[in-house]
């Protein structure tokens, strides 16, 4: 079974995570599809508006564990980040239709969106701290952007999860919705959209995006340098062990 969905019709591509035994974990593999995904849409004109999706009850675990500490990501140009590259770069209209869980990247993607809409069962989380990590996918610039310096700093270095009414509070998400309804929901948005001007969908989006795009590209890429000094120490390598034995972790020697 393919672990992404691709769906072309009206205008509108529909990206849907489909790896719901392993709780839509994201491997390298479906970062580089992802990413190739993501370019040859933003070059073919029939393409007007991408919708990335979940199930009803999942959105992503974020990075498969097994998979992340055996081939950690070795360079900038990793397929995780030739993912996070392309999202930043989109010049269409992106919308995510989220339910449940939304772990890590899960949570920093959407960051990338122009509408993100929400099931009320909805959990976000950016654990990178309780992982002996640091912030990525720009979110260490966006985050305090989007919802305030001291709400990004409780979320960021706490890394405890809120839910879908508070990330509508805080302007993480446009609306929230019973979860049966957010994918049609956002699939009826993004048909709304699709009949609109290619044109000025795409200046408007640049005008929204642009003035902070080689800052984001920055943040990205100095994120991605912490990040691997990060996860080459101590505190990371006892986060995942712990993670792996099911045990609480002892930073006490971190």
């Amino acid at each position: 079974m393919d672990e992404i969905l691709f769906l072309h019709e009206g205008g509108v591509l529909t990206i849907t995570f489909n790896r719901s035994g392993k709780k839509n974990a994201l491997t390298s593999a479906m970062y580089a599809r992802l990413a190739t995904q993501l370019a040859a849409a933003d070059a073919d004109s029939a393409v007007r508006v991408v919708v990335i999706q979940g199930q009803e009850a999942l959105f992503t675990a974020g990075n498969d564990v097994t998979e992340f500490l055996q081939r950690p990501p070795a360079d900038t140009d990793a397929p995780v980040f030739q993912f996070l590259r392309a999202l930043a770069d989109f010049s269409k209209p992106l919308i995510a239709a989220v339910c449940g869980p939304a772990v890590g990247i899960g949570t920093t993607l959407l960051l990338h969106c122009d509408l993100v809409y929400c099931g009320d069962n909805a959990l976000f989380s950016l654990p990178f701290v309780n992982l002996g990590l640091c912030p990525e996918a720009a979110s260490s610039l966006l985050l305090p952007q989007r919802i305030g310096v001291a709400a990004a700093a409780e979320k960021l270095l706490f890394g405890e999860a809120f839910a879908a009414d508070e990330a509508e509070a805080l302007g993480l998400v446009n609306r929230v919705l019973p979860p049966a309804e957010v994918n049609a929901f956002a699939q009826a948005q993004a048909r709304k959209l699709a009949g609109k001007p290619a044109a000025s969908l795409r200046a408007t989006k640049a005008m929204l995006r642009a003035p902070q795009r080689p800052a984001v590209h920055a943040a990205i890429a100095n994120e991605a340098a912490e990040f691997e000094r990060l996860l080459r120490g101590p505190a990371a390598k006892e986060a995942f062990s712990a993670f792996l034995a099911k045990r609480k972790p002892d930073f006490s020697s971190c």
